[in-house]
């Protein structure tokens, strides 16, 4: 037992150290101006996946401040020759880091990055590194979902769970896979629908969807993309219905529907480019966002704290610590 102690201690000793390292070496001296631009497919409003990246941004830049940091934006530019267009622009005039903020843009980073070896280029959801100027930053969304789902199945009293997907790939597929997982974790009697709209943006067709989730009984409705502001609205309108958002927090669309909210901390990401390419690294890394490195978090909605029980509440942070252990292991299949 003694033995045990001492090695007990020596551990902590060890992660305190490591920890106040890990701080020291995040922090940024940032001497010189850093030209941030940013290549988003909708608006640096659409209260997802295009607005969390800009606010990401934005943090670092009211971080460490205007003269340090610069920020270019272009919106809409979800066509890959547009965005292609943009990109090289950027780049041309001497911007430091160049953030194509979709799986889209990979092929035409590909092109690019070549013709500017000392710009960095980003994009993510991405795992491919083809260049050695190109980040690749890839958010496991299947983790913070499983804990999503994990609340759905708890809450669902119809036992029928509504998915609202844009396209049936990438990113959506993994948020999928881990909700649905999360829920037949703790309720393996429900039934988890998926339902596409084959687009990113469609708030119509994703309202539609998400009507007829709920005509067919479901109670609990999630989904990601662009799209889900228009599902969300439509859920809104039915009493006892709630919603699991994806990308970013979104209780402020329906206050009474959004119960909680898987979020990307892309500030980190910005900050951990940034970090890279003082170091003289300008790519060739591929950074994922999960819960262990709090790139990924959960956020719930106050107005609805009541919703999720002290005993709900144990079993989601238990499944949250059982999967940054390694414990739970969201597999994507």
């Amino acid at each position: 037992m003694r033995s045990i102690r001492v090695v007990s201690v020596f551990m902590v000793i060890f992660l305190l150290f490591s920890v106040i390292s890990y701080a020291q070496e995040s922090e940024l001296k940032i001497t010189e101006k850093v030209k941030i631009a940013l290549i988003i497919p909708s608006t640096i409003d659409d209260m997802a996946w295009s607005q969390i990246m800009y606010e990401g941004i934005k943090a670092v830049q009211k971080k460490y401040g205007e003269d340090k940091i610069e920020i270019e934006v272009s919106e809409r530019l979800w066509n890959a020759v547009d965005a292609g267009s943009a990109i090289r622009q950027y780049a041309s005039q001497g911007f430091d880091i160049v953030i194509a903020h979709g799986a889209q843009y990979q092929s035409v980073l590909d092109e690019v990055a070549p013709d500017f070896p000392k710009t960095s280029f980003a994009y993510g959801t991405g795992f491919a590194t083809n260049h050695p100027n190109i980040f690749a930053y890839d958010p496991q969304a299947q983790q913070g979902a499983y804990l999503l789902g994990v609340m759905a199945g708890l809450k669902t009293k119809t036992n029928i769970v509504g998915i609202v997907g844009p396209v049936k790939a990438g990113d959506a597929i993994k948020y999928n896979i881990g909700f649905e997982k999360g829920v037949k974790a703790v309720n393996p009697e429900a039934a988890v629908r998926v339902a596409y709209t084959g687009s990113f943006g469609d708030l119509v067709a994703a309202g539609e969807i998400a009507r007829t989730h709920i005509k067919a009984g479901a109670d609990v409705l999630s989904g990601s993309a662009q799209q889900c502001v228009g599902a969300i609205r439509v859920a809104s309108e039915f009493e006892g219905v709630l919603w699991l958002s994806s990308d970013m927090d979104q209780s402020s669309i329906a206050p009474q529907t959004v119960l909680a909210s898987q979020s990307y901390k892309f500030d980190d990401v910005i900050e951990n480019i940034i970090a890279y390419r003082q170091k003289g690294i300008v790519g060739g890394k591929h950074l994922e966002l999960t819960l262990g490195n709090d790139f990924l978090e959960i956020i719930y909605n106050p107005k609805l704290a009541s919703v999720l029980t002290p005993e709900m509440m144990e079993i989601i942070n238990e499944a949250k610590s059982n999967i940054i252990s390694g414990e739970i292991k969201v597999e994507l299949k």
